[in-house]
């Protein structure tokens, strides 16, 4: 099963093209459209300091471009190509389904202006997506592909625009790319090698505007897989994605689990990452792929990637050696389960990436006992579910943002024992007293743990300046006790 590649389908030449929002999906696919002789307009909500600089570039080059006027689809167009994560009740979109026109993403353009390389076929996509966990997996896949020798990138949601990856010079073996539930909505044609969907639980419901219609974009990724569909052995709706599916002959479902394996998944047994779907006889035989301790950090979620990244890997046909070897290479990136100093036996973890419930609770199942620093803005999310969760594990919690009275009336309901200290402000500043708050709860052996289960713009830019408050503050903790 294949889709022909837009050169295939279309004459550019002359195509009046719209492109719905600028930043990393925008400009490039503005730009790859231009080349090919489309009449190129891009429409922009914003109309910033930011979006006036990437306007100026665009215009040079002899493309229109209208800021702040996103909402009005310009006359005559035959296609639009939109970034991620504009919605689909738009204005725009409105009215080019009236009008009859094809509404495509950044991914679905990148698949359709794949070009062969070197007399051989497109790199092949490898594909993740997920409510939490897609980045690292990504990233712990392309070291895994690297440690085989292959060339390869982590792209996508990542951050890295696919339609540079697609188009740029560098002749790629294979692709590992983070794909969003937005993203996923817009690219009806996309045919993965293999693809994952490490869980699922509600988030973004205001864009897709309910459970089952977030789960069926994430289901996307499945449609037309080759060789795999992995999905998660604890996640039963990630299964049920797969039996929907609409693969091709052959394509296989491919569980991965914490616990022993089944025939045809990977999993755990006495602290080794074991593969029993990718060997020979897979109803009596089992390979070692590597062990718990290769993952960093090898908290259970953290593991739950690894074998992830490890069965799409082994998909494409990489040695156990390569799993094993680019998993120790693998370092997580910032605010993601860090471990940023231990001070008098207290360990300060930064996750500040658990900007959701079902993040926090997977970060909060790695520590025991913890004092828990939480709270920002919860987007509509409640909070019974993660507190009855972790109840157990809470040494004490500290409480910050905009909306943490929602974390502290499910702690009353579901831990009243838990000392809860409620920072009534939602300045940049309060992360240095909630550390102090936490210092003062914990003792030696314990965890103070930010995994916010919230997002962050009620007090910083994003979750990375969250993180880098709390790192800030330990450290400051650090040196105070250093001097003391």
């Amino acid at each position: 099963m294949g889709i022909p590649k837009v050169s295939e389908q279309l004459d550019w030449q002359g195509k009046r093209v719209t492109v719905a929002g600028l930043g990393v999906s925008g400009v490039p696919a503005a730009r790859a459209l231009h080349a090919r002789g489309a009449v190129v307009t891009v429409v922009n909500d914003g109309d910033d300091e930011r979006s006036r600089a990437q306007a100026a570039g665009l215009t040079a080059d002899g493309i229109t471009v209208r800021l702040g006027d996103g909402a009005t689809l310009p006359a005559g167009t035959e296609l639009v190509v939109t970034a991620p994560g504009w919605q689909p009740d738009k204005p725009l979109f409105l009215a080019a389904a009236a009008a009859g026109v094809e509404i495509w993403g950044d991914v679905e353009l990148a698949w359709r202006l794949r070009e062969p390389r070197d007399g051989r076929p497109p790199a092949p996509w490898l594909a993740v997506t997920g409510t939490n966990g897609k980045t690292t997996t990504v990233r712990m896949l392309a070291s895994i592909l690297t440690a085989a020798g292959l060339r390869t990138a982590a792209v996508g949601n990542i951050g890295v625009s696919l339609l540079d990856a697609v188009l740029g010079d560098e002749p790629y073996d294979v692709l590992a790319v983070e794909l969003s539930s937005y993203q996923l909505h817009w690219a009806p044609s996309l045919r993965a090698h293999s693809a994952a969907v490490l869980n699922l639980a509600p988030d973004h419901l205001d864009w897709h505007g309910s459970m089952t219609a977030y789960a069926a974009d994430k289901g996307r990724i499945y449609e037309g897989n080759q060789v795999a569909c992995v999905y998660n052995v604890a996640d039963r709706a990630t299964e049920d994605l797969v039996r929907e599916a609409d693969v091709e002959e052959g394509c296989r479902a491919i569980g991965f689990t914490l616990g022993a394996p089944g025939p045809s998944q990977l999993g755990v047994v006495e602290g080794l990452l074991v593969d029993r779907a990718f060997v020979p006889n897979r109803q009596q035989n089992a390979q070692e792929l590597a062990e718990v301790t290769d993952v960093n950090p090898p908290a259970p979620h953290n593991i739950a990637n690894a074998l992830a990244a490890a069965a799409l890997a082994r998909a494409f046909g990489v040695e156990p050696q390569a799993v094993r070897d680019g998993l120790r290479a693998f370092r997580p990136d910032p605010h993601r389960i860090e471990l940023v100093e231990e001070i008098q036996g207290v360990g300060y973890v930064d996750d500040s990436k658990a900007t959701n419930t079902h993040a926090a609770e997977a970060s909060l199942a790695a520590y025991d006992p913890i004092v828990w620093i939480a709270g920002g803005l919860a987007k509509g999310a409640t909070f019974d579910e993660l507190v009855q969760a972790s109840a157990k594990r809470l040494r004490g919690v500290v409480l910050i943002g905009q909306d943490r009275a929602l974390i502290r009336e499910a702690l009353a309901r579901h831990a009243p024992e838990v000392p809860v200290v409620d920072l009534d402000r939602t300045d940049t500043g309060a992360m240095s007293a909630a550390v102090r708050e936490a210092t003062a709860l914990a003792r030696p052996g314990d965890t103070v743990l930010l995994a916010p289960a919230c997002a962050s713009m009620d007090m910083f830019a994003n979750y990375n300046k969250r993180g880098e408050a709390f790192a800030d503050a330990v450290r400051a903790l650090a040196a105070a006790d250093g001097d003391a």
